[in-house]
This record gives structure tokens, sequence and C-alpha cells, in this order.
């Protein structure tokens, strides 16, 4: 992963309303949400979610498809996943990490 491509995610996340977006997105898997939805679950304004939706679909960290009437927004799991492999990738100075219970859930993760 470039570099610049990890900027921009991680600038994306470093918003309150984006964070609680992908996390809701992260949540609901596979099968995503519809603005309407998550605007209702995180009490915000329809034209402010729109804003930060965009955002982070620019970002690469979300995606987008038509359903009917519908847009449906799922976490990009692939982008994700190369993202948090950037960071970590040279964790520990080579050596083994600790195994805790946080670090098994998010390798199985997706």
């Amino acid at each position: 992963m470039e570099e610049a491509v990890v900027v921009r995610s991680l600038a994306a996340l470093a918003h309150g309303l984006r964070l609680q977006v992908f996390r809701a997105l992260v949540v609901a898997g596979a099968r995503g949400m519809t603005p309407g939805v998550m605007a209702e679950g995180l009490g915000v304004p329809a034209a402010t979610l729109s804003f930060h939706l965009k955002e982070l679909t620019n970002a690469g960290l979300v995606t987008q498809e038509r359903q009917s009437r519908n847009l449906v927004y799922r976490v990009a799991f692939e982008h994700m996943n190369a993202l948090l492999g950037y960071l970590t990738e040279n964790c520990c100075k080579g050596e083994a990490c600790v195994d805790t219970a946080a670090s098994k859930r998010a390798s199985s993760c997706c």
C-alpha cells in the first residue's frame, strides 16, 4: 500500500462522525447499510452523513452500490485489511507479537 493512500485513509478516519460511520459499517458487514438507516442510527442529518460518506468513499474505505432505488454502503474490507497490514507490518521489531485476544480477533476478521 502506498504511503499517500495510507495518509488519505487515516485522514478520512480522523473525524469522530466518519469513524462512527465506518465502525457501524464494519458491524453491518457484507450486507452494508443505506444512508437512511445510518442517519437514523447515528442521529445525524442526511446531508451531513452524505458529506462524510463521500469522504470515506474517496479514501477507498467504503464502497457504494445501487440496489433498486437505494444506495448501499459497505466497508471495503480488502482496503481496510491492507491498511491494517501496512500499519502493523514491522511491529515488534520482527519478533513474535504478544498473543492477545484482541490480536486474535483482528487477524480472523474479514
